[in-house]
């Protein structure tokens, strides 16, 4: 079982940048492919990002692409979302999230462990 806490979250102009961070507890955190997702007020859970156990592969949601960027530090039990040239439309409550797969998984079911969530809001 894995535990994730993110951090990170917070207010900025269109155009400025956030890095997310998340958190996880566990020795096996390398067994985990980790997402990225996204929830604005009335909308579904959104697919952002994702990376592969190893780092080695990385896949983004088209509304992010070219724009985000995840990462991963498996020896400190980190994955960041690097976010540049936010809009309004990139506001939304993002979620760490884990399953232990191998590949990249895009939907929000495949995830079995979510952290709590932080706010991104991009002001215009």
């Amino acid at each position: 079982q894995v535990q994730l806490v993110e951090s990170g979250g917070g207010l900025v102009q269109a155009g400025g940048s956030l890095r997310l961070s998340c958190a996880a507890s566990g020795r096996t955190f390398s067994s985990y492919l980790m997402g990225w997702f996204r929830q604005a007020p009335g909308k579904e859970r959104e697919f952002v990002a994702a990376v592969n156990r190893n780092g080695g592969n990385t896949y983004y949601g088209d509304s992010v692409k070219g724009r985000f960027t995840i990462s991963r530090d498996n020896a400190n039990n980190l994955v960041r979302l690097q976010m540049n040239s936010l809009k309004p439309e990139d506001t939304a409550v993002y979620y760490c999230a884990a399953v232990r797969a191998p590949g990249i998984h895009t939907g929000a079911r495949e995830y079995e462990y979510w952290g709590q969530g932080t706010q991104v809001t991009v002001s215009s």
